[in-house]
């Protein structure tokens, strides 16, 4: 089973529905406790940093999520769920980020650019990828975002975009991945990364 955790924020049930479309089993769930018995994790988000951390916090997801890299359990975090990975945010700014992976979060200011990026856009894959095969370089993903991840440290860096400015849209540390884009929205591409995804679940369990 994959865990989608439920903070209250996003559009969970597209996730849960792309899952599913692939012919497999995803549940979710706010409980961390029920959270704890999946294959695999998976934190979407859509909204603002802080009130995302306030709600991750309170309901006490952070430890679960904490477990989660400590145990090697298949972990993605989608959109608002990878910005909150890092230590802090440009959005906000009062409550700090999971700080599982160092680096801000900042927003666009490149003078005349559109904000936010919404849409379409091509990534540039990297390094090599348990999710991201050769085929998908060059690829094109959906993006909703006004708000970039900048990581300190850049073999993280999976995938790159380029909007106004080259930016992380993808990171990769052994059981963690996470994406600016919606993968559950990106079609044919953003299918065959939750598949791989769900594969190695599998794997792992």
């Amino acid at each position: 089973m994959i865990g989608i955790i439920d903070y209250g924020r996003g559009n969970l049930r597209s996730v849960e529905k792309a899952f599913q479309f692939l012919g497999y089993t995803a549940r979710v769930s706010s409980s961390p406790a029920f959270l704890k018995g999946a294959r695999a994790l998976v934190l979407p988000g859509v909204g603002a940093f802080d009130d995302a951390m306030r709600a991750i916090r309170r309901k006490k997801l952070d430890r679960l999520i904490v477990y989660a890299m400590e145990s090697g359990i298949p972990f993605l975090g989608i959109c608002l769920g990878y910005q909150v990975l890092f230590q802090r945010s440009e959005e906000g700014g009062e409550e700090p980020g999971l700080g599982i992976l160092p680096g801000e979060v900042r927003r666009f200011s490149v003078p005349g650019l559109k904000v936010p990026h919404m849409g379409w856009n091509s990534v540039e894959l990297k390094k090599e990828s348990k999710l991201m095969t050769n085929e998908l370089n060059q690829s094109f993903f959906y993006f909703v975002h006004s708000y970039y991840v900048e990581p300190e440290d850049s073999a993280l860096i999976l995938t790159e975009t380029d909007y106004g400015i080259k930016f992380a849209s993808g990171v990769e540390k052994d059981n963690l991945f996470a994406f600016q884009f919606h993968p559950e929205k990106s079609s044919r591409a953003g299918l065959s990364i939750l598949k791989r995804f769900a594969e190695l679940a599998r794997e792992e369990g």
